[in-house]
């Protein structure tokens, strides 16, 4: 009989399409940088405190692979977790886009499908939950805006501006003005922020909100995962160093955030293809040449970019293993037993190059071909492009506070 969870995992491997289930399932592999990995998540989760760490490996390597594997072990260690990856739809230098982008793609724990709204509008005016998130939002945020937004929406009765405050609180932002008239219609006292909120300088409260929600929800904590962050290398001068800057919010520690821990997933080729030959050290002393602090921040990241630890290539042996159970995944899925030796299976892969990826691939083409006609031919699986990072030339948008 066939086993669709197998076949699901299968499939996935064959289009290369990032899966939960592959990393459920295909966990063994890079044994070191899991560990490595686990520890930063106990840490997190055992001090409160926030952290990151950045890993780098090699095109085609694993790197979206471990990501996922690491997306199911925060989640059954009671973890919510964010998973986006970087580029123009979701900048790294722009945190009030990549708020949006991650609070859609946010799993709590166990589940299948991102959101947590239903939780919010659960919660009612008085109750513990949203008395200790009001009371969190007046007085550790940089601004008040989320305190007066909170009182606001649980108490109107107005169905669609109570829907336009949750919007709010999942990034698409509404004016300080219809907050302050909602909260004097409610309340009948006038809302004085301590300062106007500005998406582009405040973004932060909201990272640091959710991470206070999560906990109050009862989440051990909350996993940021960010895949294709060499992405930025794509980006203009100006926006990269923005990028860097930013990024340092995520790694380094950061007390206005509750057990937050972040990953970024580099390649390999970033070291050499960006940061030297763009002179990232040099541009970003020039971009921050009148600002100390953001140029420390920037630097950092770099520094951080350039010390990264790199995904080891994988042994023969560890190969092996990966190709023999995808043999045992291929005949479940499709309800028959491949018997190949290990080394023919291993040979029949050796067109795909040493990516890992490639040679999946390979190995998969190799089963259905054994499946369908009881034989197989040659593989046409072949070595992947390499990457690139030629910049963007769409001029950047002035960054415009309209709230």
């Amino acid at each position: 009989m066939f086993d669709f969870n197998a076949r699901h995992v299968i499939e996935a491997l064959r289009s290369g399409v990032p899966s939960r289930a592959v990393g459920e399932y295909f966990s063994e592999a890079r044994p070191a940088m899991l560990k490595k990995i686990r520890s930063r998540l106990d840490d997190v989760r055992e001090t409160g405190c926030s952290s990151g760490m950045i890993f780098t490996g090699r095109y085609g390597e694993g790197k979206t692979h471990l990501l996922n594997t690491v997306f199911n072990m925060a989640s059954s260690e009671n973890m919510a977790v964010s998973y986006v990856s970087l580029g123009k739809e979701t900048p790294m230098d722009k945190p009030w886009l990549l708020y949006q982008k991650l609070i859609a793609n946010t799993y709590l724990p166990g589940a299948q499908q991102p959101g947590f709204r239903a939780k919010l509008e659960e919660m009612t005016q008085g109750s513990s939950v949203a008395n200790e998130l009001m009371a969190y939002a007046a007085k550790e945020l940089e601004t008040d805006k989320l305190y007066f937004l909170l009182k606001a929406m649980l108490g109107t009765q107005e169905e669609e501006e109570r829907s336009a405050f949750l919007n709010d609180l999942e990034g698409d932002f509404v004016s300080g003005a219809v907050i302050k008239k909602s909260y004097r219609r409610i309340t009948g006292t006038p809302a004085k922020f301590n300062q106007n909120f500005s998406k582009t300088k405040h973004a932060m409260d909201y990272f640091c909100f959710m991470s206070h929600l999560f906990r109050q929800l009862g989440c051990g904590g909350w996993v940021l995962l960010f895949d294709e962050a060499e992405l930025m290398g794509r980006l203009g001068k100006k926006a990269r160093a923005k990028g860097y800057r930013e990024m340092q919010a995520f790694l380094q520690p950061n007390p206005r955030m509750e057990n937050v821990f972040s990953l970024f997933a580099f390649s390999a080729s970033y070291t050499e293809d960006v940061i030297e030959k763009k002179h990232e050290t040099e541009n970003v002393s020039s971009v921050f040449a009148d600002d100390p602090v953001n140029l420390k921040a920037a630097s950092a990241t770099l520094n951080a970019i350039l010390g990264a630890p790199e995904l080891v290539p994988l042994t023969k042996d560890e190969i092996l293993h990966v190709l023999m159970s995808i043999q045992d995944f291929h005949g479940r899925a499709y309800d028959w037993h491949p018997a190949v030796s290990p080394e023919a299976i291993y040979a029949a892969t050796e067109s795909g190059g040493y990516l890992l990826r490639t040679k999946i691939r390979a190995a998969i083409e190799f089963f259905d071909q054994l499946y369908q006609y009881g034989e197989a031919g040659k593989t046409k699986i072949t070595e992947l492009g390499k990457e690139t990072f030629e910049e963007d030339d769409t001029p950047e948008l002035p960054e415009l506070d309209d709230l």
